[in-house]
C-alpha cells in the first residue's frame, strides 16, 4: 500500500538536532575544502552513508534512521550545508578581500546569502517541470539513491554497489576521474559525447592548434551563444506548454527509472514554471538594489549605470542557474565559475567600477552551485518515493526544501562567524584570484568581438541540439573544465555503456544505474578523505 503522507521531522528533538550537527559539519568542511583545495567534496553519499550507520546502532531512538526518506532527508541537508559555505558564500566574499576592499565582505556575504536563498527556491519551483523534469539525468542524484537503496535492500545490488565503490577508489587512486565514468552510464549519450569532446578538444588545443583555447575567449563565446539560446528554448517551452497533450505512457517525458505514475515526473505547470521566473528575476532585482545599497556601490554611478547594474545583475544570476542547473542535470559536472567569470567580462565591457564589478561577480558565483545541488538532492528523492503515492513524493520533495533552507541558515551563520579567521591566514578561494585579476586587468573590444564571434557557432550547436539534448551548454561546459583525462573517461564511459546495452538490452541500465552510484560513490569517498587529509 503506497504512502500518502511522510512523517513530519521537525516535530522530533533528536532528527533535527541530528541535523544541525551535520550542517555545522558540512558547513566547515565546506569553508576548509574551498579554501584550500579550492573545491568542495560531494557529501550528499557520505550523509547517505552516515545515517546508514546510524540507523544500525542498537539504539531505539535511532532506529528512524533505517528509514530511506530519513537518510535523504539528512545528505540534504549536509550537502545544502557544504556547497552553501563553500561554493555560494566563501567565494563571493573572498572576491573582496583579495581586492582590497574590506568594508564590501559584509555587504557581500548579505547579498550572497539572499542570492542562495533565493536560488534555491527556484529550483524548489522548478523541479519536476518541463525543463527541469525529475526523469532528467542528474546522475550524482541517481548514485546517491542508488547508494541508499542498495544499503536498505542489500543482496546482489550491495554486492554491485560494493564492486563500484572500490572500482571508484580504486581508480581515483589511479587519477582517473570516476565520477566521470559513472556519469557516462547514467545521462543522455548525445550530451556527454559533446561533454567529452569539449574536455578533449580544450585538453589538446595547444597540441591541435598551437593556442590555448580560454586565453582566446573561445569556450566563453560558445557558452555565451549557446547559454542565450539555452535561455530562448527555456522560454519557448514555457510558452509552447502542454496545452492539449495527452497522457501518454509511451512519452519518454513521462517515463522515470522505475515504474511509476505518468506525469510522475512533471509535476509543475507552464504557469507555476512562470511563476518562479518571474518571482526569481523580480527577487534577484530585488537582492541585486540591495546589494549595491549596502555596498555603497550605487553612489559611484550615474542613476543610468546603476539601473543598468541593477538589471543586468538579476538578468546574469537567472541564467547563470539555468545554464549551471542545465549542465548539471545532463552531465553531473557544472561550470558555475567559468560562467560568473562570463558575466564578470561582460560587466567589465559596461564599463562598471571595480566596487561594482566585484558585486556583480560575487553575487552571480552565488547562484548556481546550490541550483544544481538541490536538484541531485529532488532527484535522490524521486527515486527513492517512486513507489510511493504522489502525494508522498510532493510532500518528501516538501521536506527536503526545508531541510535545505536549515543547511542554508547554517552556512550563512558559519560564513558570518568564522570567515575573518580564515582571511587572516590569507585563506581564499583560488578562483577569487582569478576574479580579481581580471577585474584588474579589465577587457578591451578584442574580448568582445572574440565572445561575438565564438557566440555563434555556439548558439547554432545548441539550436541543432535542441532542449533535450543541450550540445551547445555540453561542449562548451567541457570546453571550460579542461580536463582531457575526464574526457577520455566519459568517452571509454559511453563505449561500455552502449555495447552493454547491445549485448545485454535495456534491462541491464538498472544494473549499470546501481554500479555507477558505486564509481561515484567511491570517487566521492576518496575525494573527501584525501581532501581533509591534505588540507590538514
Amino acid at each position: 500500500m503506497k504512502e500518502t503522507k511522510q512523517k513530519n521531522i521537525f516535530f522530533d528533538p533528536v532528527f533535527i538536532i541530528l541535523i544541525i550537527i551535520l550542517t555545522v559539519m558540512g558547513a566547515i568542511i565546506g569553508m576548509q575544502l574551498i579554501t584550500t583545495l579550492g573545491i568542495t567534496a560531494n557529501t550528499s553519499i557520505i550523509g547517505a552513508l552516515f545515517a546508514m550507520v546510524l540507523g544500525r546502532i542498537p539504539f531505539a531512538f535511532l532506529y528512524k534512521f533505517r528509514s530511506t526518506h530519513n537518510q535523504n532527508l539528512i545528505q540534504t541537508a549536509i550537502s545544502a550545508a557544504t556547497f552553501g559555505a563553500g561554493n555560494t558564500l566563501f567565494i563571493p566574499i573572498g572576491v573582496p578581500f583579495v581586492l582590497g576592499m574590506p568594508e564590501l565582505i559584509t555587504p557581500m556575504l548579505i547579498g550572497a546569502g539572499i542570492a542562495l536563498v533565493i536560488d534555491g527556491t527556484i529550483m524548489y519551483r522548478l523541479f519536476g517541470s518541463q525543463v527541469f523534469p525529475a526523469s532528467g539525468a542528474w546522475p550524482p542524484g541517481i548514485a546517491t539513491a542508488e547508494a541508499i537503496k542498495a544499503g536498505d535492500e542489500g543482496g546482489k545490488k550491495a554486492g554491485i554497489l560494493g564492486f563500484g565503490i572500490l572500482a571508484g577508489i580504486g581508480g581515483a587512486m589511479a587519477g582517473i576521474p570516476m565520477s566521470a565514468f559513472g556519469v557516462a552510464f547514467i545521462g543522455n549519450i548525445i550530451a556527454l559525447t559533446m561533454f567529452g569532446l569539449g574536455l578533449l578538444l580544450s585538453g589538446y588545443s595547444e597540441f591541435l592548434f598551437g593556442i590555448t583555447m580560454s586565453d582566446e575567449y573561445i569556450p566563453h563565446g560558445i557558452m555565451v551563444g549557446a547559454g542565450l539560446v539555452a535561455f530562448g528554448q527555456f522560454i519557448y517551452l514555457l510558452i509552447k506548454g502542454n496545452k492539449g497533450r495527452k497522457r501518454d505512457e509511451n512519452d519518454p517525458a513521462m517515463q522515470v527509472n522505475e515504474a511509476v505514475e505518468p506525469d510522475r515526473s512533471v509535476t509543475r505547470t507552464e504557469r507555476e514554471v512562470g511563476k518562479a521566473l518571474g518571482f526569481g528575476y523580480v527577487a534577484y532585482i530585488i537582492g541585486a538594489l540591495l546589494l549595491a545599497v549596502i555596498s555603497g556601490i550605487i553612489t559611484d554611478m550615474s542613476l543610468t549605470m546603476v539601473l543598468l547594474f541593477i538589471v543586468y545583475a538579476a538578468f546574469a544570476a537567472i541564467i547563470t542557474e539555468i545554464i549551471v542547473g542545465i549542465a548539471a542535470m545532463h552531465s553531473g559536472w557544472f561550470p558555475a565559475f567559468a560562467v560568473s567569470l562570463i558575466s564578470l567580462v561582460v560587466g567589465i565591457l559596461f564599463g562598471f567600477p571595480i566596487p561594482a564589478l566585484a558585486m556583480l561577480v560575487g553575487y552571480t558565483a552565488a547562484t548556481g552551485p546550490a541550483f544544481a545541488d538541490m536538484g541531485y538532492d529532488f532527484k535522490a528523492g524521486f527515486i527513492l518515493r517512486s513507489k510511493e503515492s504522489l502525494e508522498f513524493e510532493l510532500e518528501g520533495r516538501r521536506m527536503q526544501f526545508f531541510v535545505s533552507l536549515i543547511g542554508f541558515g547554517i552556512a550563512i551563520v558559519m560564513v558570518a562567524l568564522f570567515h575573518g579567521s580564515y582571511f587572516a591566514q590569507d585563506l581564499v578561494p583560488p578562483v577569487d584570484y582569478v576574479f580579481a585579476a581580471t577585474i584588474e586587468a579589465g577587457a578591451d573590444s578584442s574580448v568582445a568581438w572574440a565572445i561575438v564571434l565564438w557566440a555563434i557557432p555556439g548558439a547554432l550547436l545548441q539550436l541543432i541540439g535542441g532542449p533535450k539534448r543541450q550540445m551547445g551548454i555540453l561542449f562548451s561546459t567541457g570546453l571550460l573544465l579542461v580536463n582531457p583525462i575526464a574526457g577520455w573517461t566519459v568517452i571509454a564511459g559511453l563505449a561500455i555503456r552502449v555495447t552493454i546495452l547491445k549485448i545485454k538490452g535495456e534491462e541491464a541500465q538498472n544494473t549499470m544505474y546501481t554500479a555507477a552510484a558505486g564509481f561515484i560513490a567511491g570517487d566521492a569517498l576518496y575525494s573527501f578523505f584525501n581532501s581533509i587529509f591534505r588540507a590538514r
